[in-house]
This record gives structure tokens, C-alpha cells and sequence, in this order.
């Protein structure tokens, strides 16, 4: 059984930066213990999640989800987990729908617990967005719906209830959710779903000796990082490559763990980030996804040959104890067995969307710039409080957010319903695999990151989106702020939903 934390105090959390540094001083001597992870052997088959089912009725496209626990057996740990998971014992369906429809879910909760279903990177209505304010409770059903109006991209959803994000999570509640334009569908791509097209859930984990799983209590900075990483819920996956190029849709399903991925022998083709296809393909020896971010890679295979993805040693930035934070760490993480005789697959290419100029974002049509400090458990010195909107925007509004990390531990930054655009970095313009859309971005420390954001289509004066740190023990503890996006003119309007929580405190 998992137990819960308990929300740290003001006060402790502004010890955080004390305690970086005194290990920091420790770490020569050895007294820090090092996250390690553990060795597998590739022998299990990676596990596909099926796509799901939906009917069209009226020209809504509908699909079903039931939140519920199970047990899941792990390969090499022994007996059976006790796990959560959307319409079966662990993870979910891939949902996928296209520009232009109209969806909808049916959400039943079977948890003995309440939970949320929130739309990452999705552009969606605040009452739908699924974040602490859309609770569903133990026996109920939440019924969502909005159209899809962006671009081609790999989205996923999870639970978000205020405080207990980590822990739902952890426990397997997530799933990959694909969206199609008419770029996506006319590009010369692997596109075989679950073939050359392969989804890749990449989460670390922690077992006892009876097969439980772990969420660890100890205040380890950024949060739980486990010693078993699996991908899709398989641990010591490998997966049989029959085309000569595969498209990898990597998501960072982790809830603390910052990832570097390599292929040690060969470049990878970064075609899409958080938000969809980038303007051109960009050649990368590695890709760092923090938790919640994702990227699609093409990597190309010869015939006959086994070659593995690997996470590298992370960059991390300016961390006062690197290793703590899993820096250090490096293993592998997926095998691909190439046959003997590989189908042929076209260079990777995709056409401009017939929507690129109106989901285009341009710096001059900013109108207001806003700073967001994260430190401690705070951004801008306050911690989260369900019954306090701090920011409110204009719909139609282009903005500027400039968001800083001021402590040495990691930390990234989500915005709901929007896509940004990295402006700059520290006044620099940013790296090639930074250039597109994106909804999430790691923060190295005592760095100022200048994100282009435009508000658009939905206002609700009393139904706030959040924007928060994702490493989700830093969310649940407190570093998370509410927005509303209003008409001009309705201000009075703006309060925040009646049946709010208090603070994390």
C-alpha cells in the first residue's frame, strides 16, 4: 500500500535550498546515497496500449474511460502489483481524434478515491480541462466535451487532484492521447500504429520485496525516483523493428525523473515537441524530456542488427547536487531487434498545415509581459490556494512569460490549454529542438526563459486553468498558481469556483 505525505509547511519548504547546499558539502565524503538504476535484461515483448474505441453519434466522437484499480505483474519483481489504470489494471488506451471533431468522455471513477482526468496540451474549455476544480468522485461519471481546434500532436491526460497528482500518477493513471491535422496525415512518416509508429510511456519505479510498489517520503529533491524503468508498463521491453525507419513518440511519464535519450551509435530525427511538427526536422545525438514533456523521433535501423535507447547522464543545469537528482544516472532503456529484411520507409517529411498562419504565435502582438519566480514551494511567493485566482488574462491576448527557476533543484513549468514558443533563454535564442510548440520546458536554475503564449476562444470568468511545476511532488506541495481568461470588462466577474479547497500549506 502507498502511503501519503503530508503537505510540507512554508517553513519547510523554504529549508529546501539549505539542505541542497549541505548536501552539496556532504556529497565528497559519501555521506549522500545515490539514486541507482537497476540493470535489466531485454526479454519481455514491449506492450502496445490499444487504441481506444469510440462511436459517432451526431458528430460527436465519444469515447469511454473507467478509472480503476488492479494488479499488474512486473517481470522480475515478483507476485502481483497492486496498480490504477484506465479500463484495465495499469496506464490506458490511446485516445486519438482529429482537427475539427467534436469529442467526447464518459469517465466513471470505480477508485475508492476521488480523481480527475486532465487534457495535457490540450485547448479546451477551463470546465473541461480536468484539472483540481473537475473533480470526480467514487462511483460518479464526468462527461467532457469540446472540438479539437490545434495542430497534429502526441498529448497524453492524467489525473491532477490538488495534493495527490504524484501519488494517482504514480500508481499508473496515464495514457497517450494522438491528435491528426491534414500536415500529419499527407507526411511521408511511419504511421503504422504499434508497428513503426510505436508509443513509449517512459516511467521509473520502486518495489519492495513483495512486489508493492513504492512511493518513497524521505524529502529526496525532485521527488521519487525509482531504480526499475519500464516503458508502457514493460520492464525489460524490447520490440521487433521490421521497417528501415521508426517513429518513436516519446512522453516522460515520470513524476520526478528527467530523461537524456541516445542512441550510442547513431542520430535520431526530432520531427515533433510537446505541441506538434516542428517547422523543419532537426538531427540530435540526444533528447532531454523532463516530466510531462514529450518529443517524436525518427531513428533508422539496418537489417539483422539489436541496438538499444539509452538514457544518458542529464544535464540538469546549475543543481547543487546533481547524482541526488539523478544526473548521474544512466542505463538503458528499450531494445530494438531489426529482422533480417527491413520494409523501406521515406525520408521524413511533412507538408505545412492549411492552419500554420493562424496557429502561428508573433512576438510583436504581445501586449503584457508577466514574471513567474518559482522557489521553495511558491511561484511569485505564493503557494497554491484553490480559492485564489492569480492571474487574469484577455481572450485574444498575446503575452510574454518570463519564468525563472531561483533554487538549485530541478524544477519545470506547464501552462494548461495553451502551446507557447521559447522566445529566448537568458537572452539567447534557444536550441533547434526547442523551437516548436511546446506546453512544458525544464527549468535550469538562475535562467530566464521568455515564453510567447496567446489566449484564444474559451473564456469562463470563475473556472481558473492552472500553471505549475511538473515535477508533481513540487505541484502537490504547493508550486502551482490559477488563471481565468475573461472579455474585457468582466473583471467583477472574476472569482474562483465556490466549492475551493485552501492552500497547500
Amino acid at each position: 500500500m502507498i502511503g501519503r505525505r503530508r503537505p510540507k509547511t512554508a517553513a519547510t519548504a523554504a529549508a529546501v535550498v539549505t539542505l541542497a547546499a549541505a548536501a552539496l558539502a556532504l556529497s565528497g565524503c559519501g555521506a549522500i546515497s545515490v539514486t541507482s538504476v537497476a540493470e535489466q535484461e531485454f526479454v519481455n515483448e514491449l506492450a502496445i496500449p490499444p487504441l481506444a474505441p469510440s462511436t459517432v453519434e451526431n458528430g460527436v466522437r465519444t469515447f469511454q474511460l473507467s478509472a480503476q484499480s488492479g494488479e499488474t505483474e512486473f517481470a522480475g519483481v515478483g507476485g502481483e502489483t497492486a496498480t490504477w489504470g484506465f479500463n484495465g489494471s495499469l496506464l490506458g488506451p490511446t485516445l486519438r481524434a482529429s482537427r475539427g471533431e467534436e469529442v467526447a468522455f464518459e469517465i466513471t471513477n470505480q477508485l475508492p478515491e476521488a480523481t480527475s482526468v486532465h487534457w495535457h496540451g490540450m485547448h479546451l474549455p477551463a470546465a473541461m480541462d480536468g484539472g483540481p476544480h473537475q473533480m470526480i468522485e467514487p462511483g460518479e461519471t464526468w462527461r467532457p466535451t469540446w472540438t479539437i481546434d490545434q495542430p497534429a500532436a502526441t498529448l497524453w491526460y492524467h489525473p491532477h487532484p490538488h495534493g495527490e497528482t504524484e501519488e494517482h500518477v504514480y500508481r499508473g493513471l496515464a495514457g497517450l492521447f494522438l491528435l491528426d491535422d491534414d500536415a500529419s496525415r499527407a507526411a511521408a512518416l511511419p504511421s503504422e500504429y504499434g508497428v513503426d509508429d510505436l508509443p513509449l510511456i517512459v516511467q521509473d519505479k520502486e518495489f519492495d520485496r513483495d512486489g508493492g510498489l513504492v512511493l518513497r517520503q524521505d524529502g529526496s529533491e525532485p521527488g521519487m525516483l525509482g531504480d526499475t524503468v519500464m516503458v508502457n508498463g514493460t520492464v525489460g521491453a524490447y520490440h521487433e523493428v521490421t521497417t528501415e525507419r521508426v517513429r518513436l513518440r516519446l512522453l516522460n511519464g515520470s513524476t520526478a525523473r528527467t530523461y537524456t535519450f541516445e542512441f550510442h551509435d547513431r542520430p535520431m530525427t526530432l520531427i515533433a515537441t510537446d505541441g506538434g511538427f516542428l517547422d523543419a526536422p532537426v538531427e540530435l545525438d540526444q533528447v532531454r524530456l523532463a516530466p510531462g514533456e514529450r518529443a517524436e523521433v525518427v531513428v533508422g535501423f539496418e537489417p539483422g542488427e539489436t541496438v538499444r535507447l539509452h538514457s544518458a547522464k542529464t544535464q540538469l543545469g546549475g543543481i547543487a547536487v546533481p547524482f541526488a537528482s539523478g544526473g548521474n544516472d544512466e542505463f538503458d532503456v528499450l531494445e530494438f531487434r531489426a529482422a533480417d529484411t527491413l520494409m523501406p520507409s521515406p525520408e521524413p517529411a511533412w507538408p505545412q498545415s492549411a492552419d500554420a498562419a493562424s496557429d502561428a504565435l508573433h512576438e510583436h502582438e504581445a501586449s503584457v509581459t508577466r514574471p513567474f519566480v518559482l522557489n521553495t514551494r511558491e511561484i511569485n511567493g505564493e503557494q497554491m490556494d484553490m480559492s485564489r485566482i492569480d492571474e487574469v488574462v484577455y481572450v485574444g491576448d498575446t503575452e510574454v512569460w518570463e519564468v525563472r527557476s531561483s533554487q538549485p533543484i530541478p524544477h519545470s513549468f506547464h501552462i494548461h490549454d495553451v502551446q507557447f514558443r521559447v522566445l529566448s533563454i537568458d537572452g539567447e535564442a534557444p536550441p533547434p529542438e526547442l523551437s516548436g510548440r511546446k506546453d512544458t520546458i525544464y527549468l535550469e536554475p538562475d535562467r530566464e526563459y521568455r515564453l510567447l503564449v496567446r489566449f484564444e476562444d474559451y473564456v469562463d470568468p470563475e473556472v481558473p486553468y492552472m500553471y505549475h511545476c511538473h515535477m508533481l511532488l513540487h505541484e502537490d506541495e504547493g508550486m502551482m498558481g490559477q488563471f481565468v481568461v475573461i472579455e474585457r470588462g468582466d473583471e467583477a466577474a472574476v472569482r474562483a469556483p465556490e466549492h475551493a479547497g485552501h492552500a497547500a500549506s
